[in-house]
């Protein structure tokens, strides 16, 4: 082999090195192959909802840095509530950017961490047993039906906590 022939060998190895990827990749999108078809999250997403601070809600006002886990308590109260208290406790150190909010029931004193409002008027939008997980400007980010498995809700809120960090000078002192 020449010393020319050797050089070209070089270069063209060079460039493929760099070259490869990017077709790889075209490929992969052009042709679906190698992506995941599954998605991420398990609630449905419900961008026709009102935000929060228009519901129809008495008693209850949002703080603007917390991302809220609404849910509905008209049926099975207490298991509900514990039920999201211990998912609540479940977050660890990101527990204090989550509140609570039970909506309805009739039931004694709210959880630790939990706020309580009651409908004014009930929206046709709601069901029995609904959970909403709302961001901390007030809008629905997702939304569970009542049957929903609790570690399922867990793993998508600590995604969201974690794709959304907490803005630097934001900690409470």
């Amino acid at each position: 082999m020449t010393y020319l022939t050797r050089q070209r060998c070089k270069l063209l190895a060079l460039i493929s090195v760099f070259a490869a990827p990017l077709i790889v990749a075209w490929i992969m999108v052009q042709w679906r192959i190698g992506i995941p078809d599954s998605r991420t999250a398990h609630g449905q997403l419900e961008p026709d909802l009102p935000s929060l601070q228009q519901w129809p809600l008495a008693d209850w006002t949002m703080d603007e840095r917390d991302w809220v886990l609404a849910f509905d308590c008209s049926q099975q109260c207490e298991q509900r509530a514990d039920r999201w208290w211990r998912l609540h406790r479940a977050l660890g150190r990101e527990a204090p950017r989550v509140s609570r909010l039970r909506i309805g029931g009739t039931s004694g004193e709210p959880l630790p961490g939990e706020y309580q409002a009651h409908w004014l008027e009930r929206p046709d939008w709601t069901a029995n047993g609904r959970i909403w997980v709302f961001d901390p400007h007030g809008e629905v980010v997702l939304s569970y039906s009542p049957q929903v498995e609790t570690k399922n809700v867990l793993n998508d809120i600590q995604l969201l906590l974690d794709t959304n960090p907490e803005e630097p000078g934001s900690v409470e002192q």
